[in-house]
């Protein structure tokens, strides 16, 4: 699928692995809409690339259909890619009485954003897709979802986060069955220890992120965020991947902390 002039949505947008995509994806030509909360970074990188900006909390529904309905302004809408996402560190049993469990709101926070925030930008997302006049072979457009090695090798205390990400590993599948009805591909992209803001910055995040490189078989160091946003938009491109699972992780087979 040529890229080249298509309306993009790239939802966490502003930084990280989602910033890094919007601005492949303008390298080749498509006019992406920054979808992120966070307003001043989200506008300067769509100033930077040419695009536009929308401010779009993926637990509100009204945000998504605004940012969608935006995209649809500045050329045919073909291609999402869901980074919006957050994470949670805790054990699920304290070492005091119940209330030093997991805390539930916390549990629930994590998957209302990672997983149907993610849900909830396809349905809306794919639904406009299917007005989209369609190309070659009936494509009318892809959708690529970010989960996290998590999924399938959750550490101590990412209960939330795996569980969260394990979800949308799950449902490319069946999403990808669901719309190639109208012509949508979907394709999920696994990544590993990728260095973005996530981890912070200074000494002590310095020597957190050295000590993660230890699971990595080769190259032995974190991944940057360019190396997921070239994936990303092959995977986007290729008409003929769908329903994939693909992990980015240099080889990394997480230990249990």
């Amino acid at each position: 699928m040529q890229l080249e002039n298509v309306s993009a949505i790239v939802t966490g947008g502003a930084s990280g692995l989602g910033a890094a995509t919007a601005r492949a994806l303008a390298a080749r030509g498509a006019k992406v809409v920054v979808a992120d909360i966070a307003d001043d970074k989200g506008n300067a990188l769509a100033t930077e690339i040419d695009g536009a900006f929308a401010h779009v909390d993926v637990t509100k529904t009204d945000d998504i259909i605004a940012a969608t309905e935006l995209a649809k302004t500045i050329g045919p809408l073909r291609v999402l890619v869901n980074c919006a996402g957050i994470g949670s560190a805790s054990r699920t049993v304290g070492r005091g009485g119940y209330e030093t469990a997991f805390d539930l709101n916390t549990f629930r926070r994590v998957l209302e954003i990672n997983t149907i925030g993610t849900f909830d930008c396809i349905r809306i997302v794919g639904t406009a897709m299917a007005q989209e006049e369609p190309l070659e072979d009936g494509e009318r457009g892809s959708i690529l979802n970010t989960a996290s090695v998590a999924a399938l090798d959750g550490q101590i205390g990412q209960a939330a986060y795996s569980a969260s990400k394990g979800a949308v590993v799950s449902m490319t599948l069946p999403i990808a069955r669901d719309l190639s009805a109208i012509g949508v591909r979907v394709n999920t992209i696994a990544p590993g220890l990728i260095d973005t803001p996530i981890y912070g910055s200074g000494e002590a995040s310095e020597a957190f992120k050295d000590k993660l490189k230890r699971d990595v078989l080769f190259p032995k160091r974190l991944g940057y965020s360019e190396e997921f946003a070239t994936l990303a938009v092959e995977v986007l491109a290729n008409s003929y991947m769908n329903a994939e699972l693909i992990r980015l992780d240099g080889g990394a087979r997480l230990q249990p902390k």
